[in-house]
């Protein structure tokens, strides 16, 4: 069973961001938020989450140099990534697929429901991780 419950939610849209992590809190998951890719590095540098949910267009640093950065870093490139972006194209998938990322969401055909259940499906929440540990 997965051990783990922290999300790192890194998404240059504020309301989405805010959705999501509601969403991913009342599921019993700690979430901790970044809006742009640097923002995302530096937190990086602190706190190793359970789990990422990456943008790909953002300020500062795009999501696909994230990407590199993670996937070159042992300390981070067993953390699983599930992109959720715009980039729709096989190359995109493609590209993040080969840089690491477990699941490629489109954001216009995926509802917070359908990211919710990719987020359980890679990580407990910590109500589960609590339970199983009793």
């Amino acid at each position: 069973m997965p051990t783990g419950s922290k999300i790192l939610i890194i998404e240059d849209d504020h309301f989405l961001s805010m959705l999501m992590k509601a969403r991913l809190e009342k599921e019993g998951f700690q979430v901790t938020q970044a809006f742009d890719g640097e923002e995302a590095l530096n937190i990086l540098k602190k706190d190793i989450p359970s789990l990422i949910i990456l943008d790909l267009i953002m300020p500062k640093i795009s999501g696909f140099e994230v990407m590199e950065t993670i996937s070159a870093d042992p300390q981070y490139s067993k953390v699983p990534v599930i992109v959720l972006s715009n980039l729709g194209q096989e190359s995109d998938i493609q590209k993040v697929k080969a840089l690491g990322a477990v699941l490629h969401l489109t954001k216009v055909r995926t509802t917070i429901d359908d990211i919710v259940k990719g987020v359980k499906s890679l990580v407990a929440p910590a109500t589960m991780v609590g339970a199983a540990q009793k």
